[in-house]
């Protein structure tokens, strides 16, 4: 884990240098895998410390303190820093990042109850099975479920998908917290 933390391996090609941003201990329980950090993130090096992570921990019914309990939830993104700003957002992750880093660390992670891939970067690597559109994946949150739930990014760019996609927060979601409090209550 150390060795992670202290990554250089893509640093020519990001904009504010290395910076990795995850939070792991063995123990944890749940698995939150995203994408990558956000500016935001980046300059206080606290994973979703910013509007995504608002709606996040509103959407798990986690208070900052269980959130941020490593203990208790991993927050380990598909890229460690800040990979800079595009057209649209936010760059995608760097690709170096993930098959250098996250079967090592992933391999710790011994007492997970529950992984929520949060993005298609995240969909793509733990549920490889399930191609096609964000929207689909996480439509099919029944097939891929109690381990493992598809999320959207909970970024405030998603308003619009949120406002089409009424079932995510009238089916999934209520689904989602009971879950999640499922995941953190076992022994």
């Amino acid at each position: 884990m150390r060795d992670a933390r202290r990554c250089v391996r893509c640093a020519p090609a990001l904009p504010l240098g290395p910076k990795p941003v995850f939070q792991l201990q063995a123990s944890a329980r749940i698995l939150i895998a995203a994408q990558a950090p956000s500016r935001t993130v980046h300059d206080t090096g606290i994973p979703f410390n910013d509007a995504s992570g608002e709606r996040l921990r509103d959407w798990l019914g986690l208070s900052r303190e269980v959130f941020y309990d490593a203990r208790r939830v991993a927050l380990v993104p598909m890229g460690f820093c800040f990979p800079g700003t595009g057209a649209s957002g936010d760059l995608p992750p760097r690709r170096e990042c993930a098959p250098a880093w996250r079967a090592p660390l992933l391999a710790h992670l011994r007492h997970l109850r529950l992984t929520l891939a949060i993005g298609r970067y995240a969909m793509a690597y733990h549920l490889p099975h399930a191609r096609g559109p964000l929207t689909d994946t996480v439509r099919a949150w029944r097939t891929h479920a109690p381990d493992c739930i598809a999320l959207p990014h909970p970024s405030p760019r998603n308003n619009g998908w949120l406002a089409h996609n009424p079932w995510f927060e009238r089916e999934l979601l209520p689904v989602l917290r009971a879950r999640v409090a499922q995941a953190l209550a076992t022994p």
